[in-house]
């Protein structure tokens, strides 16, 4: 068991690991929850710190913290799977995280507030509503119609030229309202024209590699 979790400990935190030294606020730890149920699934390895080095579960309040995320703080509710190793004296709970049949799963902040988040590399972004009506209209959408007018193409230009654009970018650019600028962007997602992702100043919408592939 020691070599497993050194091995997973080695490939680092990303799209589908994540370390915690503690958890000490279970509303923190639901919106980890929520990204991976959101996207592939993944493993928190809990009582290691961000350089990988192991600290150990301190006590057993963590056990239970990481329970109550999962059913009074995640909306569906995460079903869990957990594991514990001892490695060197030290107890490492490791919780796996299916990711979900019923997208989104949201996450409830210190405000009460239900959020859905989305997982990109090591890090989670909270879904804005372009993903909302994504994750709502993925598998209900068949035989989408795309009509490229003058919008469509003004955005499809924009984003060869200057690689990406955000919600209120696009409004500003085509001069429409926000209700219009989604259903947009949503359209040409479900159709795999554009992919979006996340960073410190929000959500970003770019080409995605196939169709911008030698264009």
């Amino acid at each position: 068991m020691g070599r497993y979790i050194h091995n997973l400990i080695t490939g680092g935190e990303g799209l589908n690991l994540d370390f915690k030294y503690c958890i000490s606020d279970p509303q923190k730890i639901a919106r980890t929850l929520s990204a991976f149920s959101n996207t592939q699934g993944g493993k928190l390895l809990i009582g290691v710190r961000d350089n990988g080095s192991l600290a150990g579960v301190r006590s057993d309040e963590e056990y239970y913290m990481i329970d109550a995320a999962a059913t009074l703080h995640c909306d569906p509710q995460v079903t869990l799977r957990t594991r514990t190793h001892t490695i060197n004296g030290k107890t490492i709970l490791e919780v796996e995280v299916p990711k979900s049949d019923t997208i989104p799963v949201r996450a409830r902040d210190e405000h009460g507030r239900w959020r859905a988040y989305f997982r990109q590399k090591d890090q989670n972004f909270m879904a804005d509503r372009v993903i909302l009506q994504v994750w709502r209209r993925s598998g209900k959408t068949r035989g989408l119609l795309l009509k490229f007018e003058e919008t469509e193409n003004l955005l499809l230009n924009h984003l060869r030229s200057e690689g990406g654009i955000s919600v209120p970018g696009f409004r500003t650019l085509a001069g429409i309202n926000s209700r219009r600028a989604e259903k947009i962007l949503s359209d040409f997602i479900l159709c795999g024209l554009i992919t979006y992702e996340g960073n410190e100043r929000g959500i970003f919408y770019r080409l995605s590699d196939e169709f911008g592939a030698g264009r």
